[in-house]
């Protein structure tokens, strides 16, 4: 007769398996750091470098900076701040998948990996690092959406990181941050901490100057009705749609902004009223 622990044992173990082994860092193109564990994953889906509009001068930078990070150059960290929906997210997939492109019709072994990490995996950043230290290829590590309030912890993890702590970051790593906020942290939450503090000034500029640690910071604004129009009209012309200008510029009414974002839901709309399919970007 089996063993009755043997059977419950069996049994959690059914319910609640192993984690899967983590990714090997040297294979593949994209991978999700979460709970310490590195996954491997499909590629993200990527717009074609052209269809970006309004944002010119931050696909220049970004891209020949990440270039430059590909060939073994010295490279910045990275801060994309400003406006919902501009892009700045699709941005990274692109450029990153674009020099991917270039690397494999050159014969590149490797790549340039892009590793996401999650807001809240920010303090394990050092155990993704001694995971990439020693592959040979170069990584971007990604951040997308990150703003700090009240969570202490995550904050101090990515400024020591910007900082440079005893603890070395490998050369071959660099960082992007995504963030609505140009500061990264609320300032309504700095203004309360200043307000309790012994030398308000200093902690003002302390909790003000996280983003001064990168060393290329790009803004992105909200988008006039011409490159909100041109936007809807790029997406359009790429996918076969016809559309008409006052019906975008209601649809943007009805949201009450226009960006990249909303341009790409009314062009959505158009392709679901002509009875189309388009991927999702």
């Amino acid at each position: 007769m089996t063993d009755p622990l043997a059977r419950i044992a069996a049994a959690l173990d059914r319910l609640a398996p192993p984690p899967p082994p983590a990714a090997d860092p040297a294979v593949g193109n994209a991978f999700v750091f979460e709970h310490g564990l590195l996954r491997a994953v499909a590629p993200p889906p990527a717009q074609p470098l052209a269809r970006f509009v309004g944002v010119d001068a931050q696909l220049g930078a970004l891209l020949a900076n990440l270039r430059r990070h590909a060939g073994g150059a010295a490279a910045h960290d990275v801060l994309l701040w400003g406006a919902r929906g501009m892009g700045k997210s699709s941005l990274v997939r692109s450029i990153h998948a674009a020099i991917v492109a270039d690397s494999e019709g050159d014969g590149g072994a490797g790549g340039l990996a892009l590793v996401q990490v999650a807001r809240d995996d920010l303090d394990r950043l050092p155990d993704l690092f001694r995971t990439l230290a020693h592959v040979q290829r170069r990584f971007v590590v990604y951040a997308d959406d990150v703003s700090f309030e009240a969570d202490e912890r995550q904050y101090k993890a990515l400024r020591s990181v910007l900082d440079g702590g005893i603890e070395a970051r490998p050369d071959h790593v660099r960082l992007i941050v995504t963030s609505n906020r140009r500061h990264l942290v609320a300032r309504e939450h700095a203004d309360a901490e200043a307000a309790s503090a012994v030398n308000a000034r200093d902690v003002l500029d302390d909790r003000l100057a996280l983003a001064d640690r990168f060393g290329l910071s790009l803004g992105f604004h909200n988008a006039d009705q011409a490159a909100y129009l041109a936007m809807c009209a790029g997406y359009a012309a790429a996918h076969g749609l016809d559309f008409g200008e006052a019906d975008a510029l209601a649809w943007a009414a009805g949201r009450g902004h226009r960006s990249g974002r909303v341009a790409w839901q009314f062009v959505t709309e158009l392709a679901g009223q002509q009875n189309r399919a388009i991927a999702p970007r």
